[in-house]
């Protein structure tokens, strides 16, 4: 996936008139005619002052007039907005605004105002061009909403050298660009993770022959190996003991299930649950692609939102990223028990099935723990759910006032009632993540290494 083929396209147009009047008077202008003004004081004594008056006026307004035919027309000018690389939630990126000035007549500063996206920036520059020359203005935008943004146009007024008359001019550069899950913050938080957790498999498989169930070369017979990965017939050839190593086992499937029902709306700082659960979700993906399996995906709300089978490779994980990129939260409880079943469906054979997904606050039991806890006879579950920071700290606060001690009874007994579920979980064979939204991607990394090293699907 490289960054050119992920990034919006540059959008060209050129300007045309904006508005019934698409031109107005300069600032100077309006000094002129305002320093005519003073021939009202000697009016009073001598009435010819208002005629010299009247006179100034019309010269003024005939050389703005003259000003205004000699500007540039609207089409003498083509507007260009170019995007520098990937739009990413809550990531800096460059935008680039060009225009280029196409006859020979000169003017003023000209000011763009691009209407980029209010999720992104509306900015406005002022450009100085010269004749048959290109004038460029680079300004940063930070996405704040992730999936397809309407990016604006363009308005433009452009001034004679004398400021006395400008014309105003639209550039139509709307476009739909896709905005990504942020995909720096998963790679910043999982880099060192990944790393540490291959030095210490390496180390292990060092002492150890049986880390894994895939076969991957043969060694010496060291003190410590088990008796029954010694390869007697190379043993019997080279006249001396040999051992075989494993590696942890490729092309195994692993299922993201990316819960996008109303729970998943809450926001956390600046992004929502799911924005969350969408970042951990893509750093999952690459990691587990680039460790050799396939990867799977169903987001889901009252529906289907996506479904792809699991597939590796470059192709799959840009697929993948649209797909993420493409899921929105719905007002309405999610079903769950529709994407369980679109799960046994599409997957018989057993595999590793990361759930992220949130709890309802239920009198019973929620569907959603249910659903996973019939999944664990046939596939490994690691059923993943943000940690409420919030209701921690007011669970653990000193009530000062009856209210309070509501506030934290309640939130006491939501916790409570939280953990019994997952206890439950993982007493039946679930693996169970509760982590900070920021913090959800390096700790999916984190229990998928684990659970390759241990050998667990």
């Amino acid at each position: 996936m490289t960054e050119t083929r992920l990034a919006p396209p540059r959008r060209a147009a050129q300007v045309r008139p904006f508005g019934r009047l698409p031109f107005a008077f300069g600032a100077t202008t309006f000094w002129l005619l305002g320093a005519g003004l003073i021939l009202l004081i000697p009016a009073w004594f001598d009435r010819r002052a208002l005629a010299a008056m009247l006179v100034w006026d019309i010269a003024v307004l005939t050389m703005a007039m003259l000003e205004l035919r000699e500007l540039p027309a609207p089409s003498d000018l083509v507007l260009e907005r170019r995007w520098a690389g990937v739009l990413s939630l809550g990531e800096p990126s460059t935008v680039t605004i060009a225009l280029t000035l196409r006859s020979r007549r000169w003017l003023g500063p000209v000011e763009v105002a691009d209407h980029s996206s209010p999720t992104m920036r509306e900015v406005v520059a002022v450009l100085v061009l010269t004749p048959g020359q290109t004038a460029e203005a680079i300004y940063e935008v930070r996405p704040r909403e992730r999936g397809n943004v309407a990016a604006g146009v363009a308005t433009i007024r452009w001034q004679g050298p004398r400021r006395l008359a400008g014309r105003r001019g639209i550039a139509a550069l709307d476009q739909v660009v896709r905005v990504y899950p942020a995909r720096e913050e998963g790679r910043r938080e999982s880099l060192y993770l990944i790393r540490s957790r291959q030095i210490a498999l390496e180390k292990r498989r060092a002492k150890h022959s049986g880390a894994g169930r895939d076969f991957e070369s043969l060694r010496d017979h060291q003190s410590g190996d088990e008796t029954r990965d010694i390869c007697w017939s190379a043993a019997a050839r080279r006249g001396r003991l040999v051992t075989k190593v494993y590696q942890p086992e490729r092309s195994q499937a692993v299922w993201l299930l990316v819960d996008a029902g109303r729970l998943a709306r809450a926001r956390t700082g600046s992004q929502t649950m799911l924005d969350r659960a969408v970042t951990g979700a893509l750093t999952l993906a690459q990691v587990a692609i680039a460790a050799g399996d396939k990867v799977g995906l169903i987001a889901y709300g009252r529906g289907i939102q996506h479904r792809l089978a699991p597939s590796r490779g470059g192709a799959h994980l840009r697929r993948l990223l649209e797909a993420l990129a493409d899921v929105q939260a719905e007002a309405v409880e999610a079903s769950h028990a529709r994407a369980a079943g679109e799960l046994f469906r599409l997957q018989r054979r057993r595999a590793l099935v990361i759930w992220l997904t949130e709890i309802a606050e239920t009198a019973s039991t929620p569907e959603v723990i249910e659903q996973s806890a019939a999944m664990l006879p046939r596939h490994v579950v690691l059923f993943a759910v943000p940690r409420h920071v919030d209701l921690l700290s007011t669970a653990s606060a000193v009530p000062e006032s009856p209210q309070d001690m509501y506030r934290t009874v309640a939130a006491q007994e939501t916790l409570d009632r939280r953990e019994t579920l997952l206890a439950g979980l993982r007493r039946k064979g679930a693996l169970v993540l509760e982590a900070t939204p920021a913090e959800l991607g390096g700790g999916l990394v984190d229990r998928y290494l684990e659970v390759k090293e241990r050998g667990l699907f």
